[in-house]
């Protein structure tokens, strides 16, 4: 494809296999018409949605077993969506939402690859206003706090689009920027528990970060 290379591999999530389309390496940027520079995304971070992070896989297997009764739900910060895929294979009302030019792009061919009907997906810029996304009972997100600016602003965007009695479940490995992600959401009336993640990965990797669990105090 013209300006980036991509790679084929299959991820493993509960025991199901998911094919996913990804970059081949995190060294490329290509934005030839601009649309990352005007959405503010630097050469440097361009590559970053385009590969599955451990926290994703994380993610994905807790939704794999999730009950999704009756709860419309969203992904942030969605990149390659892979706990989004696992929702959508049983069935659950998924919206994936991520600020990248190519997110969708990606997700639309990986929605083919595994021979699932296409998915909602909305642009979602944390710092802007999104009004054609409403409303979710369930909102979750992984490795979504890795610059500085990023809490106030995503604490906000969450608080905007949580339904009453919503729960936000994000998987954080363990990042500097957790505690003022925490703080920021609890000044707007919710309350946190934490847990460590302690799982490996079905890939046999260790994960040592946890689960963070927002509901309104």
């Amino acid at each position: 494809m013209p300006g980036y290379h991509v790679k084929f591999e299959t991820v493993t999530v509960g025991g199901l296999h998911y094919q996913i389309r990804s970059l081949l390496d995190l060294q490329q940027y290509a934005d030839p018409h601009g649309a990352a520079e005007r959405a503010g995304i630097s050469p440097a971070s361009w590559p970053l949605f385009g590969h599955i992070w451990p926290s994703a896989r994380i993610l994905a297997l807790a939704m794999h077993g999730f009950d999704l009764t009756g709860k419309r739900i969203l992904e942030i910060g969605a990149g390659l969506a892979l706990a989004s895929l696992v929702i959508h294979r049983r069935a659950g009302d998924m919206t994936v939402s991520d600020w990248h030019p190519l997110s969708q792009t990606f997700l639309e061919a990986n929605l083919q690859l595994n021979g699932l009907a296409p998915m909602k997906y909305q642009p979602g810029n944390w710092a802007g206003d999104n009004p054609g996304l409403g409303e979710f009972d369930l909102i979750i997100g992984s490795d979504v706090l890795y610059e500085r600016q990023q809490p106030e602003q995503l604490a906000r965007f969450i608080d905007r689009h949580a339904a009453p009695e919503a729960q936000i479940i994000i998987v954080d490995p363990d990042r500097g920027n957790r505690v003022g992600f925490c703080k920021a959401m609890a000044h707007l009336g919710y309350a946190c528990s934490m847990r460590p993640a302690g799982q490996v990965m079905e890939n046999g990797a260790a994960y040592k970060g946890r689960f963070l669990n927002f509901s309104e105090a």
